[in-house]
C-alpha cells in the first residue's frame, strides 16, 4: 500500500542493481481515487509485480474497482466492478522499447495511474443495465417499468 498524495507512483529504482530475473510484489488499496479529472473510482485495490529484465522493468499488474455508472435502460445509478490485468516495459533506453513507447524515468519513479485510468476505461461497458431484467422507461410518461406499470396505449414502430 502506497498512502502518499500519488497513491499509484512507484519508485523502481531499487531494481537497477539487481540481478536479471529479480523482482518485488507491490500493493496498493485505496478508497477514493481520482485517476483524471474526468475518471474517479472507488475502493481501488491491485497488485503490482515488477520485474528487472535486460531492456527494462517489466511491470505486470492486475487492479479492481468500482465507480458509480447510469443505467442505459432505467437510468439508475449503480456501483459497476472493474478489473482489468495488463503488462508494460519500461525501457532503459529508446532501442528497446515497444510499441507503447514507455521509458523508465532517470529517478526510477513510475506513475501507474495514467495506465490503471486507460485499462480501467476500457472496462466500462457501453451500455452498462442495471440488471438483465430490467424494463427502462416508459417512453410516453417517462416512469421507470421496474417500479411501476403505466396505462398507455402502445406506440406503433
Amino acid at each position: 500500500m502506497n498512502p502518499s498524495r500519488y497513491p499509484l507512483r512507484i519508485n523502481v529504482g531499487f531494481l537497477l542493481n539487481q540481478p536479471i530475473g529479480y523482482s518485488r510484489e507491490i500493493h496498493f488499496d485505496c478508497p477514493q481515487i481520482k485517476l483524471d479529472e474526468d475518471f474517479s473510482v472507488q475502493n481501488l485495490t491491485g497488485v503490482a509485480h515488477v520485474n528487472r529484465t535486460p531492456q527494462g522493468v517489466l511491470l505486470m499488474a492486475e487492479f479492481e474497482a468500482q465507480m458509480d455508472v447510469e443505467c442505459a435502460r432505467c437510468l439508475t445509478t449503480m456501483v459497476y466492478s472493474l478489473h482489468t490485468q495488463f503488462d508494460e516495459l519500461y525501457a532503459f533506453d529508446n532501442r528497446s522499447t515497444t510499441e507503447a513507447g514507455l521509458l523508465l524515468p532517470e529517478d526510477g519513479t513510475i506513475d501507474l495511474a495514467p495506465l490503471a485510468r486507460e485499462y480501467l476505461l476500457l472496462e466500462i461497458p457501453i451500455s452498462p443495465v442495471c440488471k438483465p431484467e430490467c424494463k427502462g422507461l416508459c417512453p410516453v410518461c417517462g416512469e421507470d417499468l421496474n417500479q411501476s406499470v403505466c396505462e398507455h396505449p402502445e406506440i406503433a414502430p
